[in-house]
């Protein structure tokens, strides 16, 4: 199994960046994990600005030449993970920059003519990690699972990735956040990860 991580946090001091560390251990464990490569969208300098005009246009974005690396990353992997935190609600304008130029038409998912098009990803998992200030609950409670509902459903399923797990972990500010734990189960979910 080929292991994508996609990190977009700017901060290598952050919990996030401790959760990438936990990730990569956990998978370099595990021997049902042939590779892991590590995607840091900031490290990168990932442009996140989508730009359209005369010599740019957006039908042709599944084949820009500037994104032809990014695109071969996705197509290589079995497994992608993105870690991230979440602001104000949603993964960062980083991470959904990446996704409006990686996911494109042509390259994610083709037009049918009919309600929903034909995902071009199938076979392919994703695992979520993300985590906020808020309780863990205030995704679900107060913005109806707004965030899971964009990931799994608005992007994925949408691109034929059926398989999306989520650790949506809150109260990450506070200490009494259990971190430990938390990225401990991280650590142990890749390390015996069967597909």
């Amino acid at each position: 199994m080929n292991v994508l991580i996609i990190y977009t946090h700017p901060n290598h001091q952050s919990l996030s960046y401790a959760f990438l560390q936990e990730a990569i251990l956990g998978n370099k464990e595990n021997a049902k994990v042939a590779e892991v490569k590590v995607l840091d969208l900031y490290e990168e300098g990932f442009n996140p600005v989508l730009v359209f005009n005369k010599e740019k246009r957006r039908r042709d974005m599944h084949a820009d030449p500037e994104l032809a690396r990014y695109r071969e990353q996705l197509i290589w992997a079995d497994k992608i993970v993105f870690i991230y935190p979440i602001w104000w609600g949603r993964p960062p304008a980083m991470l959904l920059g990446y996704i409006d130029q990686m996911f494109a038409a042509g390259f994610a998912y083709k037009d049918t003519g009919g309600l929903l098009p034909e995902g071009l990803l199938k076979g392919k998992s994703v695992v979520c990690i993300s985590s906020m200030k808020g309780p863990a609950h205030y995704p679900l409670y107060w913005l109806n699972n707004a965030h899971k509902t964009l990931m799994r459903k608005a992007l994925f399923n949408y691109v034929g990735i059926k398989q999306v797990k989520f650790f949506e972990f809150g109260s990450m500010e506070s200490p009494r956040g259990r971190h430990k734990q938390k990225l401990n189960k991280v650590y142990r979910y890749f390390k015996t990860l069967e597909r």
